[in-house]
């Protein structure tokens, strides 16, 4: 099968989106199937607004417009709700070309916390890009409901995976030298220095041992000097993150409006067990849907008691939960979500 994906998420920005988009492509080419990538660096762009490191396509249309035009695809995905998104979905309205989405990020949610939007604009925002996609693709359970109880239709289940290979794991917390002098135990946060993260409930909340920050993001000079005695790792190789997750004791993940979380699953691939909120990626990362056993981590209101429980569980059980979850099975899923563009 030919497939065109469509996204303002690609490298070298880092982050979620980026990575499954990345794994998917490479599952994707592994079974067999073509794949064209059309992403912001083909285009001419401009930095996001409050976001370095993600740069945008600048009025893409007409090139946008062209490049499909000339290209033979049987099916089209449209990935992100940005620039290129919203470009492509009126090009595809225009030839009556059926195409499918995916609502990685709860951007709603990210333009209150940055810029106050009222949460109806913004979910009556993505409500319309979605709307006339064949099927939006969604991570977890909760998300699919939260969008079904906002009027978005057509939704479809698609899960997240990890490379267990790259994310190997550690029967017990690993030497990693820039860590080797933290007083132990090492609770780490990996992701995005960005406004809908709730990175700043973790670094005031008690905890007796030294915390670890993995990212960047537009927060983070502020919470640099508003935060003493954290320890500031910055944007690191996967292979590099893989050895920090190793040595560290519990993976903490404060955020209240993730659609997903990878990286609780790489963390856990790696042994390091997770503390967070009850809420949707989590409770879809931790908790078995059918039984509602948390496995690999703990669920609490209370973060810093979450943190505290999770270091009493085992490595071994963080590594069997992550196990249930692979790129080859979201693959699958997202082959049997896609439609067939022209008929």
């Amino acid at each position: 099968m030919k497939i065109i994906l469509v996204t303002d998420a690609w490298r070298p920005q880092v982050n979620g989106v980026v990575t499954t988009l990345v794994e998917l492509v490479r599952e994707l080419e592994k079974v067999g199937h073509q794949i064209e990538v059309i992403h912001p660096g083909m285009f001419k762009t401009r930095p996001c607004p409050g976001y370095a490191g993600i740069d945008l396509a600048v009025k893409p249309k007409q090139q946008l417009r062209q490049m499909l035009e000339s290209a033979n695809f049987d099916a089209i995905h449209l990935a992100t709700e940005g620039p290129l998104g919203w470009a492509a979905r009126g090009i595809c309205r225009h030839h009556q070309w059926r195409f499918t989405t995916a609502y990685h990020t709860r951007f709603p949610e990210v333009l209150k916390a940055a810029i106050r939007l009222p949460l109806f604009l913004g979910y009556a925002l993505f409500k319309r890009f979605h709307r006339h996609s064949a099927g939006v693709m969604v991570p977890t359970t909760g998300v699919q409901n939260l969008l079904k109880m906002r009027g978005f239709q057509n939704l479809r289940p698609w899960t997240h995976g990890v490379d267990v290979e790259l994310f190997n794991y550690a029967h017990e917390p690993q030497s990693y030298p820039p860590l080797s002098q933290l007083k132990r135990p090492i609770a780490v946060y990996v992701g995005r220095v960005s406004y809908e993260k709730n990175i700043e409930t973790f670094l005031k909340m008690p905890f007796e041992g030294s915390k670890v920050v993995c990212g960047v993001g537009p927060l983070e000079e502020n919470l640099k000097s508003r935060f003493d005695g954290i320890t500031w790792l910055g944007l690191l190789p996967r292979p590099e993150l893989a050895k920090v997750y190793q040595a560290c004791d519990v993976f903490v993940f404060p955020s209240q409006h993730e659609t997903f979380g990878l990286v609780m699953l790489e963390a856990m691939a790696c042994g390091t067990p997770v503390a967070a909120y009850p809420v949707d990626g989590p409770q879809e990362v931790l908790q078995n849907q059918l039984t509602g056993e948390v496995k690999g981590g703990v669920l609490n209101e209370d973060l810093a008691l979450a943190t505290q429980s999770a270091l009493n569980i085992p490595r071994y059980l963080a590594r069997q939960r992550s196990l249930e979850f692979s790129w080859e099975q979201s693959c699958q899923l997202f082959i049997q979500n896609l439609v067939v563009a022209k008929i």
